[in-house]
């Protein structure tokens, strides 16, 4: 039942509707592939008898004719997304055992429109990481592989769990979150379709937090209306969430396919950083010339203070981070370290449940926000983020979207990075500034490297014009024709 697992969720879901196979078929094909790619390590946790009973009460509901927009389609659901009753651990031993008693809003939104959850995929520790290599559970493989090596590649992070998965046929979609690229990054190395909606557009009620101001929910998926289709059951209003924009959710399917002409696309000079692949650069110019070819104006823009980006992301993210991961303490919640006093099993508890780049993020959150350096760091970086999203709003007045790579490389092996975090930490380069503004960013596949890999490009809109993105996405992928898929090694 292969060919049931390599559709679109666009097509599965069509199918679903007219009846050419049931929920339950689709499912079961898709628990059979994952049963068939643990070496990949995308899954955390698998609910397959979950996954059933949820397939067929979608059969049950599309024979009554009352199927919602997603009825019967299997998704993964990364794993900082609350699950009722299932084990949710944001890739941390600190969580390990941790059955939430509710469920996040976005998981909600899907199964309110029928949606089947799979499992629950892996991911960077707290969302702490751009490889997938700081997770408690194991790093995930990229299915992807260099031609002629053996060699295992990073699918990137932190939802390298989402994006190994949906690469490999394992779900037709997952749930992703965006805190610095963290969506657009693994799609781009992983020849898949990611978006980080604005900033409030998908509640972050029920998800694991890491940096509040930045986290945003989005969807993995293998074609642009794919995206379209999942972000419109994620998003919408929600009261439990003091940061949930209060407005209306577009049918973003139908921004798909729109014609493009007449839209000024923006390339900011900026982005062409020192040290970047010919053929990041190559796929950029061709970017350029197939939107130009769509009917698109081509302009150049300036966003003078992106070079501040990371750095002040790299102070913003963990001064959050170290007030949000104070609440792990062993007392209320997942695991416990014993100890002779309560001090102690605060310290064991964290020193044993928290990983090394999440103790470092700690760190580092914890001494720009001391009375000694929050005004030297923190209010800093602050004025610094106010510049960048200032830069974005000057941009607007000339273009409706900017065009950009999605990342500075491939794909690279496991390993190859993390002996230097700072090297790691530059792999966000082109997606935080989207984060730091609360905009929107799409990634879309658009070609191969010289080592048969995929490279990604980006597209970064106003805030709640998504349907803008989706559309020029749409043409962007359309010219691109990327159809490629890796070759099957991991069964």
């Amino acid at each position: 039942m292969t060919e049931l697992t390599a559709l679109t969720l666009t097509d599965a879901v069509e199918g679903l509707r007219t009846k050419r196979f049931s929920a339950e078929e689709i499912t079961r094909a898709h628990l059979e592939a994952m049963e068939g790619a643990r070496t990949l390590n995308a899954f955390t946790v698998e609910t397959p008898d979950r996954a059933l009973e949820m397939a067929r009460a979608s059969d049950a509901r599309i024979a009554r004719g009352e199927g919602g927009p997603l009825e019967g389609a299997p998704l993964g659901v990364k794993d900082l997304f609350s699950t009722e009753g299932v084990e949710t651990t944001a890739g941390s031993r600190i969580l390990q055992g941790f059955k939430p008693p509710y469920e996040s809003t976005v998981t909600a939104n899907l199964w309110r429109d029928g949606a089947v959850m799979l499992g629950k995929l892996n991911m960077d520790e707290f969302a702490m990481g751009s490889s997938n290599e700081t997770s408690a559970w194991g790093p995930v493989a990229n299915p992807w592989r260099s031609r002629g090596s053996n060699a295992s590649l990073t699918p990137g992070g932190s939802s390298g769990g989402s994006a190994s998965a949906v690469a490999a046929d394992l779900c037709l979609g997952a749930t992703a979150s965006d805190t610095g690229g963290s969506i657009r990054q693994p799609a781009a190395f992983t020849g898949t379709v990611g978006i980080k909606p604005t900033y409030g557009r998908c509640s972050r009620w029920g998800m694991v937090a890491f940096a509040s101001s930045l986290d945003q929910a989005g969807p993995i998926t293998r074609s642009v209306s794919d995206a379209a289709l999942m972000l419109r059951s994620m998003s919408g209003h929600d009261p439990k969430d003091s940061t949930s924009l209060p407005v209306e959710t577009p049918d973003f399917t139908q921004f798909v396919g729109r014609d493009v002409r007449g839209l000024r696309v923006g390339v900011p000079r900026e982005y062409r950083v020192d040290g970047m692949p010919a053929e990041i650069e190559q796929l950029w110019e061709q970017g350029v010339a197939w939107l130009r070819d769509a009917g698109c104006e081509i302009v150049e823009v300036s966003l003078p203070h992106t070079r501040y980006a990371l750095p002040a992301y790299y102070i913003v993210a963990p001064a959050e981070a170290s007030s949000n991961l104070a609440r792990y303490d062993g007392m209320r919640f997942g695991y416990r370290a014993g100890g002779g006093t309560l001090t102690e099993v605060y310290e064991n508890t964290r020193a044993e449940g928290f990983g090394d780049e999440v103790k470092r993020r700690i760190l580092i959150g914890t001494y720009v926000l001391s009375a000694g350096f929050y005004d030297a760091y923190y209010l800093r970086a602050l004025k610094v983020r106010r510049r960048i999203a200032d830069d974005f709003d000057r941009a607007w007045e000339t273009c409706d979207a900017l065009l950009t790579p999605s990342t500075p490389t491939a794909a690279f092996a496991l390993g190859d990075k993390d002996a230097d975090p700072v090297t790691m930490y530059l792999n966000d380069v082109f997606t935080v500034p989207a984060n730091l503004a609360g905009l929107p960013g799409i990634s879309v596949p658009a070609g191969l490297d010289a080592n048969g890999l995929p490279l990604g490009l980006q597209l970064v809109g106003r805030a709640l014009d998504e349907g803008t993105l989706f559309s020029l996405a749409g043409a962007l992928e359309q010219a691109a024709a990327f159809r490629a898929k890796p070759e099957r090694w991991w069964s």
